[in-house]
């Protein structure tokens, strides 16, 4: 198994209002050259965790650190005018929480960051330092 030194979230840059799933990211990251979807996790409004590549498997989801985390995407990110903003639903909230409990047992000293601390990007749209505790 790879050894794990990152939880890495991110917004699927959709309006909150657009349902998407796995497939359509899939077929999204294949279209850019990916092998498949690259993040490893997809939370849907409705709370519903998806699993998008194996665990095991290498993500492609922020340059430079894929070798050792795992991605984690929630759909929405974008507001009605397709700015960027944090969309998540209650549903979404508890269930990217209760992942990230979930993985922590798995890797405990796996570091929470968002997709925007590690790129020029807006991605995932709130602050995840806060959220999980790192300010």
């Amino acid at each position: 198994m790879r050894k794990i030194t990152h939880f890495i979230v991110h917004c699927t840059a959709t309006k909150a209002s657009q349902a998407v799933t796995v497939a359509q990211i899939d077929a999204w990251h294949r279209a850019r050259g990916f092998r498949g979807i690259g993040y490893h996790y997809v939370i849907s409004q409705d709370g519903t965790v998806a699993v998008g590549r194996p665990e095991e498997q290498t993500g492609a989801h922020a340059v430079g650190y894929n070798q050792n985390s795992i991605g984690i995407a929630y759909v929405g990110g974008l507001d009605s005018t397709g700015r960027p903003s944090d969309t998540r639903t209650p549903q979404q909230c508890r269930a990217l929480r209760s992942l990230i409990e979930r993985l922590h047992r798995k890797w405990p000293e796996a570091v929470v960051i968002g997709h925007n601390e590690v790129a020029p990007k807006a991605c995932p749209c709130f602050d995840v330092r806060k959220e999980f505790g790192r300010d």
